[in-house]
């Protein structure tokens, strides 16, 4: 039994999912603000379990299916985090829409649960498992809002694209399977290297394998899927969608590429170069032209995993620790710009559009200061805990003799800027065209303002979080 305490914090995720599903059968309508508070407390009390379980060294469980070391403690931490976030901008959205079931924090916990056992996956099974939990959650999360045609729309799009995706990953490690033997990532490493250089079914299997997890991070050419589904999706869900998921996907890079494919990275790390200068290309240069906010942050989404691709391509233990750090930073900024457009909102409104934003410092000047904040430091604007994560990138770029890659991240990054700052002057030096007075609980509030003024009040701590990225990586090869 003290074998699998390491694995309290998922249990207790997806145990208290199937309980909340089940209460909500019995409760009465009353009791249904509970749901939240469940979610809530559950998510608070997997990331102490979290913490207080994590061992001195790395520890295989399962008979090796899964591995409990820092790296999965830090991303499962950061994880829960990022959730508990999630629910508190989206509790009085989601109960204006009608949405506000059980079915949505049921989903979002086995979601969570699936990102789990993602991050500490030692086995291709295993791997495999938590993804399709994860992404079997988000598609049924995405068609939640059941009479609208958009979120139907998004939701088959993703399905349909996210199905191939699993389709090719999945292949791609039947491939391995073939060629090693195993389906333990520890065990693929070792008999990889025993292979001959450019091993052709290794290296075919490898393509697949990159091109499912290409897929699931977003970038181009298999971005297709991202600016349809956070337009379509209602916005709180495109919030969900759009944060853990990511480091969820950053994750599977370093256990598969990273772990299990390092003696193949001459090959993937060529194919890390032409996705990154793609998606920082695509990204900002088509973000320009949107006239969505949510479609806006799409493209944004997509050059920013170019970026964190900078430092899985070094193929080096720093460069993995400053695209981890880039990957948690960029999940906190993506979530500070959705909760604006949040609560921005109101039934009947999606304050969607970038018109929407026009004049928000006459009607709230403390909110038009905080999209500012977050603005910046998408941007990469110093002093902003943003700048630090795309310097620290392209630094591992430059460390690692890829000097044409970190002059096309700089330039590519001056053209982003653009649709940052013209959000910025629309707030600041446009009149307001929406009057009505801001809504939203105090605990999106409250945590709205925390999460902004975080991208400066962090700014000084930067190294330390690069050393926990750091301490969080060092087993790595």
């Amino acid at each position: 039994m003290a074998d699998m305490l390491p694995l309290l914090p998922e249990s207790l995720v997806a145990g208290m999912a199937c309980v909340i599903l089940l209460a909500d059968l019995f409760w009465k309508r009353r009791f249904r603000p509970l749901l939240y508070w469940a979610a809530q407390g559950t998510l608070v009390a997997a990331a102490v379990a979290a913490y207080e379980v994590r061992g001195p060294a790395a520890r295989p469980l399962l008979h090796g299916m899964v591995a409990v070391d820092d790296l999965s403690t830090v991303l499962q931490i950061t994880i829960f985090l990022l959730t508990i976030v999630v629910f508190a901008y989206a509790r009085t959205y989601v109960a204006e829409r009608g949405i506000f079931k059980s079915e949505f924090f049921v989903l979002a916990l086995m979601g969570v649960a699936g990102m789990c056992v993602m991050v500490s996956a030692a086995h291709f099974l295993s791997l495999y498992l938590g993804l399709e939990l994860l992404s079997l959650s988000l598609y049924a999360l995405i068609a939640l809002q059941r009479d609208s045609i958009a979120a139907t729309e998004a939701a088959m799009k993703y399905f349909v694209l996210g199905a191939l995706s699993s389709g090719l990953l999945l292949y791609g490690l039947s491939m391995l399977y073939g060629a090693t033997g195993s389906l333990q990532i520890g065990v693929v490493a070792s008999r990889l290297a025993a292979l001959p250089a450019h091993d052709l079914v290794a290296t075919l299997g490898l393509v697949f394998v990159l091109s499912g997890l290409a897929f699931k991070l977003g970038v181009v050419p298999f971005h297709m899927w991202i600016p349809d589904v956070y337009e379509g999706a209602p916005t709180a869900l495109t919030l969900y969608v759009g944060a853990a998921p990511k480091v969820a996907a950053f994750a599977l890079f370093l256990r598969l590429l990273v772990e299990g494919l390092h003696g193949l990275s001459g090959s993937w790390q060529e194919m890390l170069v032409l996705l990154s200068v793609l998606s920082m290309a695509v990204g900002n240069v088509v973000a320009i032209a949107q006239t969505n906010m949510k479609r806006m942050l799409g493209y944004s989404a997509i050059s920013h995993m170019g970026f964190l691709l900078l430092g899985l391509l070094s193929a080096r233990a720093s460069g993995y620790a400053d695209a981890m750090f880039y990957a948690i930073v960029y999940a906190f900024m993506t979530l500070g710009a959705f909760g604006i457009v949040i609560l921005l909102s109101r039934k009947g409104f999606e304050a969607d559009r970038l018109e929407d934003l026009r004049g928000l410092y006459q009607r709230s000047p403390w909110y038009a200061w905080m999209m500012l904040l977050i603005m910046f430091s998408m941007a990469g604007v110093p002093p902003t805990i943003g700048f630090y994560a795309k310097l620290a990138v392209i630094q591992a770029a430059v460390g690692a003799g890829f000097y044409s890659v970190a002059v096309a991240a700089v330039l590519f990054s001056v053209i982003g800027a653009f649709y940052y700052l013209r959000v910025i002057k629309l707030m600041f030096f446009d009149a307001p065209i929406d009057v009505a007075p801001l809504r939203g609980g105090w605990d999106l509030r409250w945590i709205l303002s925390l999460n902004a003024a975080a991208m400066l009040a962090l700014a000084p701590w930067t190294g330390t979080l690069i050393a926990v990225c750091r301490t969080a990586v060092h087993g790595l090869p």
